[in-house]
């Protein structure tokens, strides 16, 4: 299955580090998954208008403004682990119930702010989740700003909610389900890196872009529960795993992937100048997942 050409551009954007990507490099290494140039210049004007990327000179393009706190976080999830605290029984609010529902793209990103944090519903009205981040309340609603959710929308601490209702926010989670779920990705990236060399380069760098993407997601969504409500050793090891089959990946891209079409694209076997990096002439660059 092709990976959505809005995505994949998104994500060389992040894995090029604030370099400009050029269109020809986008659609070279769209082609890849078999996408059409067509399509590829569809999503640049798509993601364009949306806010997503913006023009960084002729045919080049860079993060737009609104993928900027999107890239903050994805960025702050390889040290995740390193800014939680241990959870004393406490809780982050945050009331939406006086905020509007009719502004579609207002809502998108209300929801998606709140659910890279790890915000469930309690009530119609209200999102909670354990308190378990160091700087607690004001860095949580920093963070929540930066991924767009809107300013007036209070974000505080409790402490002394009703048992029944601390009883059913500690359900809002599977917590069982979570933690199979990274013994299980786990394992499927540990096999995989184990005959990664076997593989063609082009076959290498589309399956790692494939199973990074899925595993980045699951790791970007994560909701970083506190013990009892997952199981978090089980979590760092999943963590660790996929942080080092994105290195890997990104190796295959940046080091493997390039020779191989270097040798396609040159006549009779010669390689080109040109050719000897991703298509357009630059260096090969793994992209980077996140959804």
């Amino acid at each position: 299955m092709s990976p959505n050409p809005k995505n994949l551009i998104l994500n060389l954007l992040l894995a090029n580090d604030g370099a400009p990507l050029s269109a020809a490099d986008a659609v070279g290494s769209c082609a890849l998954f078999g996408i059409r140039e067509n399509s590829v210049r569809v999503a640049l004007v798509r993601l364009g208008t949306a806010g997503l990327i913006a023009s960084a000179g002729r045919g080049a393009y860079r993060l737009g403004p609104q993928a900027v706190g999107l890239a903050e976080e994805l960025s702050s999830r390889r040290t995740s682990e390193t800014r939680l605290c241990d959870w004393q029984g406490a809780w982050i609010m945050v009331s939406t119930g006086h905020l509007g529902r009719s502004d579609r793209t207002a809502l998108r990103t209300r929801q998606r702010a709140l659910a890279l944090l790890g915000f469930k519903a309690l009530d119609d009205a209200l999102h909670v989740r354990p308190d378990n981040f160091q700087g607690h309340a004001p860095l949580v609603r920093e963070r929540l700003r930066k991924l767009g959710l809107e300013p007036d929308a209070p974000v505080f601490t409790a402490t002394d909610l009703p048992s029944e209702l601390d009883a059913r926010a500690r359900t809002l989670w599977h917590g069982d389900a979570l933690s199979q779920a990274y013994r299980q990705t786990r394992h499927k990236l540990e096999a995989w890196l184990a005959h990664a060399d076997e593989l063609e380069p082009e076959v290498a760098a589309r399956e790692s872009y494939l199973l990074g993407n899925e595993a980045i997601r699951q790791l970007v969504f994560d909701p970083l529960l506190p013990e009892p409500l997952v199981d978090t050793s089980e979590r760092r090891a999943f963590t660790a795993t996929v942080l080092a089959f994105d290195e890997a990946g990104h190796r295959i891209w940046r080091e493997r992937l390039p020779a191989t079409l270097a040798a396609r694209a040159a006549p009779q076997g010669r390689h080109t100048s040109q050719a000897a990096g991703q298509p357009g002439g630059k260096k090969g660059q793994r992209p980077a997942t996140t959804h």
